[in-house]
Parts: C-alpha cells; structure tokens; sequence
C-alpha cells in the first residue's frame, strides 16, 4: 500500500471524521495546549491513553502517522541536546566546562514529547477533515473578525489551498529527489555539500509551485469564483449529539488532567 502524503485528508466513516470541523479545531487547539500546561508523570500517561485512542479511533495507517513523525526528528535531536547540556541541575556527567544534568535528561524528554503530541493532533486534525470541511469551519470561527473589517473568507481560503499543496509538493519533492538518484546524484556527506546537490530539486519545485499557483487562479477565475459577502453552501453546519459529547469528554479529560497535575 502506497504510504499518504503528510496532512492529506484520508477518507473514512469514523467518528472523527463525522465530527463538526468546528468542534475538531476547537479540541485541536485544546489538545496541542494541554501538553504545555501539566508537568506529573500521571497526567502525560492519561493524555497519551487519550490520544493514542483517537489514533485508533480515526483509523489512520499507523505507517503513516510514523512517516509524519519522522519529518520533525531533525528538531526533535536539536532540542534534546539543547536542554540537555544547557539546564542546569545535578550533574551525571561533565565534560570540561560542559556539564549533563538529570533535569536536563527530564526536559529534553518533556520537550521532545510535546513536540510529538503536537505533530500527532496536528495530523489527526488533516487526516479527518477535508480541504473543504477545513475551509468552511475557519469561516465560521472566525466570522465575529467580520464586523472589524477583517477579510475572513480570503485568510481561510489562502489557509487552507496552502495546506492543501503541502502534500502535492511533497509528493513532487520525492519524485524530483528519485528521479535525481536515477541520474547519479548523492545527496549525502556533510550539510553544505547536501545544500548544493539540493539545489537542482528546489529550484523546479519552486517553477512548479508558481505555475500551479497560476493555473490555480485561472481554474478559480474561469469558473466566476468572487469572494462576496453574501455565498451560500451547499451543506450548513449543524451541531450534533456527537459533536457535543465530544466536547464533554474534552473538557472532563481537561478537568482530570488539571487534577492530577
């Protein structure tokens, strides 16, 4: 099976995927908040118990979610050694003035962990929700912004055609690298040797990226599209009995969390 590009909707039936888009961004948000608001061991089990249930219940591809988590272990690695020579604390080994401490140790792994829980609810937010269901619930978040002249309609459609070609270009990137292999590139050794053997793949990734971008708006100018204040849709949003037992269930994993610590 061909591996999903990273933040491509994955169609499905599930119960994420039947949730208001509004109700997804909201607990999103919440989610992608809570890592950075507790601190005791009992508390980072329960909200892992809960995201790892989601996983399941959304019925990602597990290869999947592992691909998209590989792609931030290059500032996972920074990070690690970052706070873990730079936090002061009770030394386990010291080198010259460079000293490693057990708290050091504790925050490389809290930071490194808040990093993976982002990447993760970030996914399960793109997996779910298509482009379009995306689109509509930033609108309808965001529509008090209206009465200030704020262009809502406009920010969630250059949103959401961004995280749209994020997949797109990252499919033509893995295209461009095998095509360059084929032709006896080596993109390895050191960083700067690799930056100049990258450049013949940034280079049409960048005249690709301007010429979908133009035959974008050509698309979305023959077919009369108008940012007007007044387009309907064919399907309103409407709470459901679902979406208000999926915010009860936040906010008593909220409560819970804020208890344990």
């Amino acid at each position: 099976m061909k591996a999903i590009p990273i933040g491509m909707y994955v169609p499905g039936d599930s119960i994420l995927h039947r949730l208001d888009p509004r109700v997804k961004m909201g607990v999103t948000l919440v989610l992608m908040t809570i890592p950075f608001a507790i601190h005791s061991p009992w508390s980072y089990l329960t909200l892992s118990a809960f995201i790892a249930t989601l996983v399941l219940l959304a019925g990602v591809p597990p290869r999947t979610l592992w691909r998209t988590l590989r792609t931030v272990f290059g500032i996972a690695f920074l990070m690690f050694f970052l706070y873990l020579f730079t936090t002061p604390g009770e030394p386990l080994l010291a080198v010259g003035p460079i000293a490693l401490t057990w708290q050091g140790v504790l925050a490389a792994g809290g930071q490194i962990y808040r990093l993976c829980l982002l990447v993760i609810t970030a996914s399960l937010l793109t997996f779910t929700t298509s482009p379009m269901q995306l689109t509509h619930g930033l609108e309808a978040m965001l529509s008090p912004l209206e009465r200030v002249r704020l262009p809502v309609r406009e920010l969630a459609m250059v949103l959401t055609i961004a995280l749209r070609f994020v997949p797109t270009l990252q499919e033509e990137i893995d295209k461009l690298a095998k095509a360059q292999r084929a032709r006896g590139a080596d993109f390895t050794g050191g960083p700067l040797r690799r930056a100049r053997n990258l450049v013949p793949i940034f280079v049409p990734i960048f005249v690709s990226a301007f010429r979908r971008a133009d035959e974008l708006a050509t698309a979305m100018d023959a077919r009369g599209f108008r940012s007007t204040p007044h387009r309907t849709r064919m399907r309103r949003l409407h709470l459901g009995y679902r979406d208000l037992l999926a915010m009860l269930i936040v906010l008593g994993l909220v409560l819970t969390l804020i208890g344990l610590g």
